[in-house]
């Protein structure tokens, strides 16, 4: 089996899954390693048969989709993210929940992988933001995957040394236990970060946040009606002035007019509107009709 004939039929499922190409190109092998597996259990000689039996057996059709995912993820991931988000925008997340005397800043991470982008932010809440805010409040963060595997590796909390290579060295000191090649993070830095076996195309967490994680998920896997199908319910779920963190090489489909660029970095956007207790959208540039 040929990596052409993957390419052949991942462009023929990846639509019916309500996924595009495009997103998958790169990455592919990942993908059609594990279809040649599926193959294999089933005693199917290529690609062609697979096609056939997926006709006759539509149960199939949703192992086929939980084979589709990338696994793909690390600490600090897209350097400037984080940089903005620990100049501008945590301190303003801390800072308004001192004015409107919230006691938590809820965020959500969806499709968390295995916990490197939650555990991140913790790190960055604690080591970064002064103590006479971060003591006022506290940082809740809901963290899902929809696969349970990723999970299990997200509470272990246990990492080798490419999952913390980008995370700078004075933070991997602090929040880190070296034991080995493994490092195992802290307890304090689990704190606050709850894990739900979740697929963002069918369930949602409850409640609204200050902040959500939406990378390299549905802006790059999903196709164009699925992406703004999903946009417009994850602005739903953001707070009045709330932020949207998307991936490095992603965009939001042109419709959306309720979110605006944040503080010239392009991966980050704030819902437009007002939060009780003070200004909102302060920060934000003009939106652009090229995002």
């Amino acid at each position: 089996m040929t990596d052409q004939r993957g390419v052949e039929f991942l462009q023929w499922c990846l639509p019916k899954l309500g996924y595009q190409w495009k997103g998958f190109r790169k990455v592919r092998r990942q993908v059609c390693k594990r279809i040649k597996a599926r193959l294999l259990d089933l005693d199917l000689k290529d690609y062609f048969a697979y096609r056939t039996y997926l006709a006759h057996n539509e149960a199939e059709w949703n192992t086929l989709d939980s084979l589709c995912y990338i696994t793909i993820s690390r600490f600090y991931r897209d350097t400037s993210v984080f940089e903005t988000l620990v100049a501008c925008v945590l301190p303003v997340l801390a800072q308004r929940a001192v004015e409107t005397n919230e006691a938590e800043i809820r965020c959500w991470s969806a499709g968390c992988c295995a916990g490197e982008e939650p555990y991140t932010l913790q790190i960055l809440w604690h080591l970064t933001i002064p103590p006479e805010l971060s003591d006022k409040s506290s940082l809740k963060i809901v963290a899902s995957d929809r696969y349970s595997h990723n999970l299990k590796r997200a509470k272990a909390s246990v990492y080798q040394e490419g999952s913390i290579k980008e995370l700078p060295q004075a933070f991997v000191r602090e929040a880190f236990i070296r034991s080995g090649g493994d490092y195992h993070l802290k307890p304090c830095f689990r704190a606050g970060v709850e894990f739900r076996a979740q697929d963002i195309r069918f369930k949602f967490p409850e409640g609204e946040f200050d902040l959500v994680f939406c990378r390299n998920l549905v802006f790059t896997y999903f196709e164009k009606h699925l992406q703004l199908e999903m946009l417009n319910k994850i602005v739903e779920k953001l707070k009045p002035a709330g932020f949207l963190i998307i991936g490095a090489h992603e965009s939001l489909p042109e419709c959306e007019n309720r979110l605006l660029p944040y503080s010239g970095c392009q991966q980050i956007y704030q819902k437009v509107g007002r939060r009780p207790g003070g200004n909102s959208n302060r920060h934000a540039t003009a939106f652009s009709e090229t995002v």
